[in-house]
């Protein structure tokens, strides 16, 4: 039987979860994921959680926030002048919201405060800092 191992591409069902056992994402009723290990476009931890895996087997992943989408940095909150924003930028906490840096890449901010005179947004990815578990079922390796 054919194990999992980097380079491979792979199709997963998955459920993300929390440590208190609230889930933030899952394939669940929907199509599966497909990753090809190796390459840096997942994070490392699930990477190296299905390393070994076979087809059909089931197992679940504990990721520390260094293994999952990092530490939070202070420095990628910051806080936006209300007067350099257009007229009807009306942006509520929560709210994510796509802003381009000085060189024109484009970066996804969650607003996390507001004041009169500015909104406080953070350019973290929202499950930094966090220790993640995902439920994994492998479905193939392709």
């Amino acid at each position: 039987m054919a194990i999992v191992k980097e380079g491979d591409t792979i199709r997963v069902h998955y459920t993300g979860k929390f440590e208190d056992g609230t889930v933030f994402d899952s394939s669940e009723g929907g199509a599966s994921l497909e990753v090809r290990l190796g390459g840096g476009s997942f994070i490392p931890g699930f990477e190296e959680g299905v390393i070994g895996m076979s087809t059909g087997e089931t197992k679940t992943i504990f990721i520390p926030m260094e293994k999952g989408y990092g530490l939070r940095n202070k420095d990628m909150v910051f806080e936006f002048d209300r007067s350099k924003a257009p007229e009807n930028f009306n942006p509520q906490v929560g709210q994510q919201l796509q802003m381009y840096r000085a060189d024109g890449v484009p970066v996804m901010v969650t607003v996390v405060a507001l004041s009169e005179k500015s909104v406080t947004m953070d350019c973290n990815h929202p499950l930094a800092g966090k220790n993640l578990i995902f439920d994994i079922t492998l479905e193939e390796i392709l």
